[in-house]
């Protein structure tokens, strides 16, 4: 199976389909360091750096060598930023949105047989429902039936608290669309408001089928200790595999890279002594507190300055593991996540490779769709347009 990846920072999405039996052609990246991760990762793909509508100059049919019809999915997670509360649902005439137009644009160009694009929850809120609506209507004209649904990471083996948005059209009308059910019994409370009935949820009854979650210290036990702020290349891993998940993404890999991460200030240590596993800022002294959490309600920021329990999820993965934007604190070194354990916590294999500074690599990696759950939509998608 075939298949072009827009907006494709480091390449999560395309990993994960892989996983599933899809090959990428063509990817598109707008950020040049994103785009020599993805590249140094999927060596065969033609990759296209800068603005998508780069993409839209090429003769794609005659660059991939297929006919309209012919590519099995076009997937990517356009931006939708300026679809404004009060934006008419006919119009797509606000600039900021010619990324969601020239995504449309491809699609229309190449007609393939299905069509992922993935985003934040919050995209179903924006512009009080209109995004949503322009998307069905665009693909709808272009003869594709659409469905839409919050997925939950954690329900695809993934150890973290992430919550996406994903749209799957197939070209058929009344095509039944259908999005991988829950195999993990993990469960996380919405951290977004409204649509939440787009979840899926996991009845009672057959919560015991599933497997039990994937947690952080299944994810991570085997990556040997390091030192905050040092640079490192390639290590040894501390053990031999000690779960089912750190046997996969291990995959073959001899030696552990990325395995570096960002120092901590002196007081940031300081107050690391006081944080056991699973607590938080609240646990810190108040004379140690930054001045924000110090006027701040107990029921505030409940992530913030957390240390990670190795038996519960991590909660998700942003851009940077900075101690100040949530539970990033390693549950045993006195340190951050390394960038290597923020991969593994999004289900990157081990042989996958992050290039730039380390602030780079933690960005590409908070960026990225979660291999496994991609993996878990490309097999659902591959059903569904006949393989």
């Amino acid at each position: 199976m075939i298949s072009v990846d827009l907006f494709s920072g480091a390449g999560g999405l395309t990993c994960g389909l892989e996983m599933a039996g899809f090959k990428t052609l063509l990817a598109n990246e707008l950020v040049e360091q994103y785009a020599e991760t993805y590249q140094t990762n999927n060596p065969s793909a033609s990759v296209v750096v800068g603005d998508v509508r780069s993409v839209c100059e090429l003769n794609l049919k005659k660059k991939l060598g297929i006919s309209s019809g012919e590519l099995d999915l076009l997937a990517g997670g356009p931006p939708c930023q300026g679809f404004s509360v009060n934006a008419p649902i006919r119009t797509l005439d606000d600039e900021r949105n010619h990324l969601f137009k020239d995504f449309l644009r491809v699609a229309a160009a190449l007609l393939p047989k299905a069509i992922l694009i993935e985003n934040v929850p919050g995209i179903v809120q924006l512009g009080k429902g209109t995004v949503v609506e322009q998307i069905y209507k665009e693909l709808n004209s272009l003869g594709y039936t659409v469905k839409h649904r919050i997925l939950f990471a954690g329900h695809y083996g993934v150890p973290q608290m992430r919550f996406r948005t994903v749209f799957i059209a197939i070209r058929k009308n009344k095509a039944i669309i259908d999005f991988p059910e829950p195999e993990y019994n993990a469960e996380a409370i919405a951290n977004f408001a409204g649509a939440k009935e787009l979840c899926i949820k996991v009845p009672p009854l057959f919560a015991a089928s599933l497997k039990k979650r994937t947690t952080v210290w299944d994810a991570i036990s085997d990556l040997p200790a390091i030192e905050s702020g040092k640079k490192n290349d390639a290590v040894e891993y501390r053990t031999a595999p000690a779960s089912d998940f750190q046997k996969k993404l291990r995959n073959g890999a001899s030696t552990v890279k990325n395995h570096s991460c960002n120092n901590l200030g002196k007081i940031n240590l300081e107050r690391l002594k006081h944080i056991p596993q699973g607590g938080s800022w609240r646990d810190i002294p108040f004379e140690l507190l930054p001045s924000g959490l110090k006027r701040a309600r107990r029921s505030d920021h409940t992530k913030r300055y957390g240390r990670l329990h190795p038996e519960a999820l991590c909660s998700t993965v942003l851009t940077k593991c900075d101690p100040h934007w949530g539970s990033f604190f390693h549950p045993e070194q006195d340190r951050v996540l390394s960038v290597r354990e923020a991969a593994r916590i999004q289900s990157f294999p081990d042989h996958y490779e992050f290039t730039g500074s380390i602030t780079q690599q933690y960005e590409q990696v908070g960026n990225a769709v979660p291999p496994l759950m991609a993996k878990a939509i490309g097999e659902e998608v591959r059903k569904m347009i006949g393989y």
